[in-house]
């Protein structure tokens, strides 16, 4: 099944959708119509809406050699050895592999593929809470049971954020709480259906002559006809409904637990924000999905004949291991960039996000520092079908004043293969200010961990797909800059001329130039030839 994969994560089926089966149907349907390695094909030859990466070979970059190009992967983990990317991962060649030492005197010891800020001495972390959570339990002392009116100007100011905190935590954690015990009842109403048929194989047929015995039991079968009425098997539904249990159970147990804070395991000072050497080298983790995902996106092996073709054919993947299950951290985020940065990296792939930062200071000078040291960072834009514009989203590079900080940084929004108004994702975030181009970001096929594949959508597929066209710049064209990189990707990008359904609206359209600075979706084939000139 297509899932809505989001690095802040997302749940993969909602309850509206699960109660009018609708959800159910667009996801069947998206699976049977995306073209085979669609993100990479051309608008023109292919009548697909892709970046045009085969065109780039066949008739640009053919019999020509390039010095790949280092991106960094700030992500959840990678499978390193996977079959389609274990011959493209970087190995830092100053370091003797396993032998206890900082070789290269960076230190951090072992850092052959990169770091995990999030690891320890032990283990690493998997699980995190949501910044939310995170900001309401660090306020909770002193405002919980505190006198308002012994509070100085800045107090009350103070007070004020705690208030809307805790207001938006209590909605957050509510709703975690009942959706886990809602989906879990649901599936052992299906469990029970399941039993009373008798059958491993089950039909429309089979639960429609299914008798409830109780209103529960009515309601599943309700949900479950709906389901398969919509070309959805049975065990594709059981499968989506572990999967929103397992994303529930996370939210509720982890992400919005005031009593849960995993971050001992790290064993770094927390408060330090400038400190640097912590973690450890595992940068698999606990659960590699989402960043192999990523990786592969970039630079899965175009020439082995196994699994895809990733959009970069010049590119080592270094990976630093930043984002747990729930919301990366600050420190962590800034620390990751500077290691990137420090160590090679010339592109940066971040897909993920947040809604509320503990400290932005810290991440814009990373940025700034990058920025310095001519390090392009591209950054998916997030999947609340929400405007940036007008909502807060972290990390970006906006001052307080909505100011660009630097000129190194891309932020993506994720387009469809879908023709007309389907062409966008209708869970990705936008804004004509905030967002400066769309890539594809919708049923794109990529690397999972074990050596497997599978399809994901978010603006965290989209980034990828710039971020290994940026890296083709980069590493047929070194002597272009950062800045210079930026520039091409966005008058690069091929104009959307159709109107599309704004995302979180109801039915309301608008020009992608409404949504998005560029109003185009990024394309290699011009990117490239745009490269030639300028470097000349």
């Amino acid at each position: 099944m297509i899932r809505i994969n989001i690095r802040r994560v997302a749940q993969p089926i909602i309850l509206a959708a699960l109660l009018s089966g609708s959800g159910f149907a667009q996801s069947a349907d998206t699976e049977k119509k995306a073209p085979e390695n669609w993100f990479n094909l051309d608008p023109t030859a292919d009548k697909v809406y892709g970046v045009s990466t085969e065109k780039v070979y066949q008739e640009l970059l053919k019999g020509r050699t390039a010095k790949p190009v280092i991106v960094a992967v700030i992500d959840g983990g990678v499978d390193v050895n996977h079959e389609d990317l274990k011959s493209v991962i970087w190995t830092n060649p100053k370091e003797i592999p396993n032998n206890g030492k900082d070789d290269d005197k960076n230190g951090y010891i072992d850092d052959v593929y990169g770091w995990d800020f999030i690891g320890g001495k032990d283990s690493s972390v998997h699980y995190d809470n949501l910044e939310l959570t995170r900001l309401y339990r660090s306020m909770l002392p002193k405002f919980e049971k505190a006198d308002t009116t012994k509070f100085s100007e800045a107090d009350k100011k103070e007070y004020a954020r705690f208030k809307e905190i805790s207001v938006a935590y209590e909605k957050e954690a509510k709703e975690s709480q009942g959706n886990y015990f809602g989906y879990q009842m649901m599936m052992d109403g299906v469990e029970k259906m399941k039993g009373k048929i008798g059958k491993e194989t089950i039909a429309l047929a089979d639960v429609q002559a299914y008798k409830p015995t109780d209103p529960v039991s009515e309601q599943v079968k309700q949900i479950v006809e709906n389901a398969l009425a919509s070309g959805v098997t049975f065990n594709e539904l059981v499968g989506q409904l572990k999967e929103a249990i397992d994303y529930f159970e996370a939210k509720a147990k982890y992400h919005t637990n005031l009593e849960y804070d995993p971050r001992s395991i790290v064993g770094d000072n927390y408060a330090d924000a400038k400190e640097k050497i912590y973690g450890n080298n595992d940068v698999v983790g606990p659960d590699a999905d989402h960043g192999t995902h990523v990786a592969g996106i970039i630079a899965a092996v175009r020439d082995n004949n196994l699994g895809i073709k990733g959009v970069s054919n010049a590119t080592k993947i270094m990976v630093l291991r930043v984002v747990p299950n729930g919301d990366e951290r600050d420190k962590d985020v800034a620390n990751s960039i500077r290691y990137a940065t420090d160590n090679g990296a010339k592109v940066i792939n971040m897909s993920f996000g947040k809604s509320y930062s503990w400290n932005k200071g810290v991440v814009d000078e990373a940025v700034k520092y990058a920025a310095s040291k001519d390090v392009l960072l591209i950054h998916a834009a997030g999947n609340d079908s929400q405007n940036n514009d007008e909502a807060d989203n972290f990390p970006n590079d906006e001052d307080d004043n909505a100011k660009e900080i630097v000129n190194n940084w891309v932020e993506v929004g994720a387009s469809s293969w879908k023709p007309g108004e389907q062409g966008i994702g209708d869970f990705s975030n936008y804004g004509k200010n905030s967002v400066d181009v769309f890539a594809p970001g919708v049923a794109i096929h990529s690397t999972t961990p074990g050596s497997k594949y599978a399809d994901h959508n978010g603006t965290s597929m989209a980034a990828p797909v710039v971020s290994g066209v940026a890296a083709l710049i980069r590493a047929y064209y070194p002597k272009l800059k950062a800045a210079q990189v930026k520039e091409i990707l966005m008058k690069s990008a091929l104009p959307y001329k159709e109107k599309v359904l704004v995302p979180g609206s109801e039915g309301q359209t608008a020009n992608l130039s409404d949504l998005s600075k560029t109003g185009g979706i990024v394309n290699a084939y011009e990117a490239l030839k745009m490269a030639q000139k300028m470097a000349k």
